[in-house]
């Protein structure tokens, strides 16, 4: 059974902190079960999340995820198999990012969905990095 990450990009709907605390909720509590790890940027115009785990569970997540109200315009960016996890002892890492990524305008103009998969997996990296070892 190997380990695969999978990216995608969504937009928000109905996004306030309740809802995003329902979401990490929902997430932390599946992730474990499930062997799940990743990260969960979010601001009110856009949602990016790495899952990273088993296949057959991530598959299962993000199925969830497909089938969740809260989300709309969901898009796969990136499935790969991969030699470690990226964000190893987070069931779901959280981060509203704001200044260092796409502008509104950039959302707005669709260059989140035009990334590249090395564009989608630097953000992440970068986000790691920020994390207290």
């Amino acid at each position: 059974m190997g380990l695969m990450q999978l990216s995608y990009i969504s937009r928000p709907f109905g996004f306030d902190d309740p809802a995003l605390a329902g979401i990490l909720l929902d997430a932390r509590r599946c992730n474990l079960r499930d062997d799940i790890t990743g990260a969960l940027i979010v601001r009110q115009d856009l949602y990016l999340q790495l899952l990273e785990g088993p296949k057959k569970a991530v598959e299962a997540a993000f199925q969830r995820i497909r089938h969740d109200d809260r989300h709309l315009d969901i898009r796969s960016v990136r499935r790969r198999q991969a030699d470690r996890r990226l964000f190893a002892g987070w069931a779901m890492r959280d981060d509203p990012v704001k200044s260092w990524m796409w502008s509104r305008e950039d959302v707005a103009e669709g260059k989140p969905e035009k990334a590249s998969d090395d564009e989608v997996m630097a953000i992440f990296k970068r986000l790691r990095l920020s994390l207290p070892v």
